[in-house]
């Protein structure tokens, strides 16, 4: 069995943090990802999807994302029931994040970075290139070389 999301959006709502007795952090927000296609009536459709985050990634979400943020999520599609305030059965569909991560640029306020919960290691910073040495043919002369007959047929 596999289950797993992975969903590209924009935040309806500036995301609240929230402490359940046990002490631990959970926010739930939701994400509008745009449809790959547009209606007849040539408008590009929108669903929007409910996300719970746990524990510091909680805090993490809080912290960083605002009303309107692009933002990336992966996690696993769960369900639960429960009634409503009228006694109805009703069935809830939510993604758990395993990882929420920036989407876009500085420019657009996130940095590029993703946060599962767990410290990440800097990014080592690569060495610069050792520049090419120039080339030299000081040595040999023209009769090194061969000729090639040219017969118009391609080896490959």
């Amino acid at each position: 069995m596999f289950n797993k999301a992975i969903l590209i959006g924009r935040l309806v709502a500036d995301p609240e943090l929230r402490q359940i007795p046990n002490g631990t952090y959970v926010t739930t927000f939701r994400i509008a990802v745009d449809r790959r296609f547009k209606s007849q009536d040539g408008e590009r459709k929108a669903d929007f999807i409910d996300i719970v985050s746990w524990r510091q990634q909680a805090e993490f979400v809080c912290r960083y994302f605002h009303k309107g943020d692009a933002i990336g999520v992966d996690g696993s599609i769960q369900t639960r029931s429960y009634e409503d305030r009228q006694g109805n059965k009703r069935t809830a569909f939510e993604v758990v994040a395993d990882n929420v991560f920036f989407v876009g640029g500085k420019s657009s306020g996130n940095g590029g970075g993703t946060w599962s919960g767990q410290a990440a290691a800097p990014a080592p910073v690569p060495a610069a290139p050792a520049p090419a040495a120039p080339v030299a043919y000081s040595n040999g002369a023209a009769s090194d070389f061969e000729e090639v007959e040219i017969d118009n047929d391609l080896p490959f």
